[in-house]
């Protein structure tokens, strides 16, 4: 099991508010975070690094190998949570920090399986001989309009709420993470990442580049074609090999 990953501040962005994290806990299993901050000035970088570290921390401090996936379960939903308490105490406590918040995925593999979080509109993606699906859902306003057949999947491509989000961690008071369980087989491959990059490449394009590449070379290529096609938000990507 491999892991690899790179963060970019992209073309236009003076600051780089994409964080992200990865844990070889043993050589079966692997743990990874990344974050896209949110709001003014370098409120959202903050965001973002302290709910990276603190899932990180809490992660390697409380995972043990012989759990059992309910209780994997419990401790990526409780790390999420736990982060979310840290950011919204930070912003109440200091107002210029008021309204930052981040998006937030996680992914643990061990053995045979995978356990996400996810909270915004950072994503996690399988890849396996049969192609490649997103994991998570987009907690997005053009989201919840397509799932309830306000907007076409064409019109969210370029609606001008695209980038709006309906949760995040840190925001408010208390937070929901999405959680996900995928069984592996091997051979796969999973990748978490922020906006800038699924702005840029489909996921016929992601995968191509990705899927049974050397995982380094592909985190490299993938980011610096969002780069190419425009980088006009800062790029994040997490390659793990099964």
């Amino acid at each position: 099991m491999f892991a690899a990953g790179k963060t970019d501040i992209g073309k236009l962005r003076t600051e780089n508010q994409d964080k992200f994290r990865i844990c070889v806990i043993d050589d079966e299993t692997v743990f990874s975070v990344v974050c896209d901050g949110m709001g003014g000035a370098a409120s959202g970088g903050l965001a973002s690094e302290m709910t990276s570290n603190a899932i990180y921390e809490r992660i390697q401090l409380s995972y043990r190998g012989d759990m059992e996936p309910k209780s994997v379960k419990s401790l990526l939903v409780s790390a999420v949570e736990a982060a979310n308490a840290i950011v919204y105490n930070k912003a109440v406590e200091d107002p210029s920090n008021a309204g930052m918040g981040t998006t937030c995925v996680s992914a643990l593999v061990h053995k045979n399986l995978l356990s996400i979080t996810s909270v915004g509109d950072s994503r996690a993606y399988l890849m396996d001989d049969k192609g490649i699906r997103q994991i998570t859902n987009d907690h997005t306003v053009v989201e919840y309009l397509f799932s309830n057949g306000m907007i076409s999947e064409e019109e969210m491509k370029n609606h001008k709420m695209k980038n709006v989000i309906t949760r995040a961690v840190g925001v408010d008071k208390i937070v929901e993470p999405d959680y996900f369980e995928v069984d592996l087989t091997g051979g796969e491959y999973i990748l978490i990442c922020t906006d800038g990059l699924t702005n840029y490449l489909t996921n016929e394009q992601i995968y191509e580049m990705a899927y049974k590449q050397p995982i380094e070379h592909a985190v490299n290529e993938l980011i610096d074609t969002a780069n190419a096609r425009g980088g006009k938000d800062n790029i994040t990507a997490v390659l793990i090999s099964v």
